[in-house]
């Protein structure tokens, strides 16, 4: 429906965030999504060996 951005729009989005947020709050923005994303690929990760310890148990019957 909306197709796919092109350049200009994703530069007008870029410039949007820099002047709604200023520049000193886009750095620590960042590096909270870092932060989150490294949590989240940590959870998985215990997930699935949490997943994997369980089939291995269930095979084990």
């Amino acid at each position: 429906m909306f197709g796919r951005f092109g350049w200009a729009e994703i530069l007008i989005i870029v410039v949007l965030v820099a002047v709604l947020f200023g520049h000193n709050k886009i750095p620590t923005m960042m590096k909270n999504l870092a932060d989150g994303l490294n949590v989240f690929k940590k959870e998985l990760k215990a997930d699935k060996k949490k997943s994997d310890k369980k089939k291995k148990v269930e095979k084990k019957k």
